[in-house]
Order: structure tokens, then sequence, then C-alpha cells
């Protein structure tokens, strides 16, 4: 296996979650539907609305990389829902693939053997997908971290979860 080979391994598996932390599927199974727009103790927002941050981010990272005319969304107001957005279950589970979708998109592009993974995006000198990757992942594995704390603070993980 050569370096680039093993980088690609890696950056796979940071996307995936694991190792140091968990993924966002695992961090969201089994949520009770009925808690989705609750708001935690001093907390502005819902369980839902943080997971469509999530997605919302990754989705502007993705068109970002593969779309030179793509303009990103307002900060912070176009990342995230608005205070009076509700979410259904089916919302919920939008959210999920959604963001389950653009993540096997970001995948698929760090497994092709055929992308340069250092080099600059041909629109953007100074990002790279190795940048745009690594950023997309720290921002999951931020936010799912804090996602998996909101759990334990609103009491929704379920009784028979090992720590």
């Amino acid at each position: 296996m050569t370096a680039i080979d093993d980088l690609r391994a890696q950056l796979l598996d940071l996307l995936d979650g694991g190792h140091a932390h968990m993924s966002l599927d695992q961090a969201a199974a089994a949520f009770p539907m009925e808690r989705i727009n609750d708001h935690p103790p001093n907390v502005p927002y819902s369980p839902w609305a943080l997971l469509e941050h999530i997605r919302r981010t990754q989705e502007d990272i993705l068109r970002f990389i593969e779309d030179p005319d793509y303009k990103s969304p307002p900060w912070p107001k176009g990342y995230w829902p608005s205070d009076d957005d509700l979410a259904d279950e089916a919302q919920w589970e939008s959210t999920l693939d959604g963001y389950r979708c653009d993540l096997k998109a970001l995948r698929a592009m760090v497994e092709d053997t055929g992308t340069d993974l250092t080099g600059d995006l041909p629109h953007a000198p100074g990002y790279s997908l190795l940048r745009e990757i690594l950023l997309v992942s720290d921002h999951a594995a931020y936010h799912t971290g804090e996602f998996a704390i909101l759990r334990q603070v609103m009491g929704t993980w379920p009784p028979d979860r090992s720590a």
C-alpha cells in the first residue's frame, strides 16, 4: 500500500466515524421521535435542528467542491433551520438520508484513485479535497459528540445502551 492509498483509507475511516468517535447514525439511532423538537436546557436548538445543521454544512462543503459557481448560504443563518421549523419523523429521516447521500458522494471522491487529494481545487486555489474532507469530518465529529451529550442531558438514550 502506498502512502496515498493509506491516506485515502484513513480519510474514509474518518468520514465514517468510529475509532475515536461514534458515527452520526450511531448517535441518532433509536432517538424517540416525540423528542426531536425538544430544546434541552440552555440550548437554543432541538436535536433535529442540530442534525439538520450537520447535514446542511456537509452539503455546502460538497457543493463547494463540485461546483465552481456554487455560492454558500449566509453564515450562520443559512446553515441552520429557522427557530420556527419543526420536524416530523419523515423530516428526521430526510435529514439523515440527505446526510448519508452526501457522505456517499464525498466518499466516492476520496475512493477515486484518479482524484488528487492534495492539489488545489481548480476553482479554489488554496483549497484541496484533503482540506475539505478534513473540514467536513471535523465538523461532523464535533457536532456528533454534541448530539450525544444532548441525548445524555435529555435522557433519550435507550435504557439498555452501554456506555
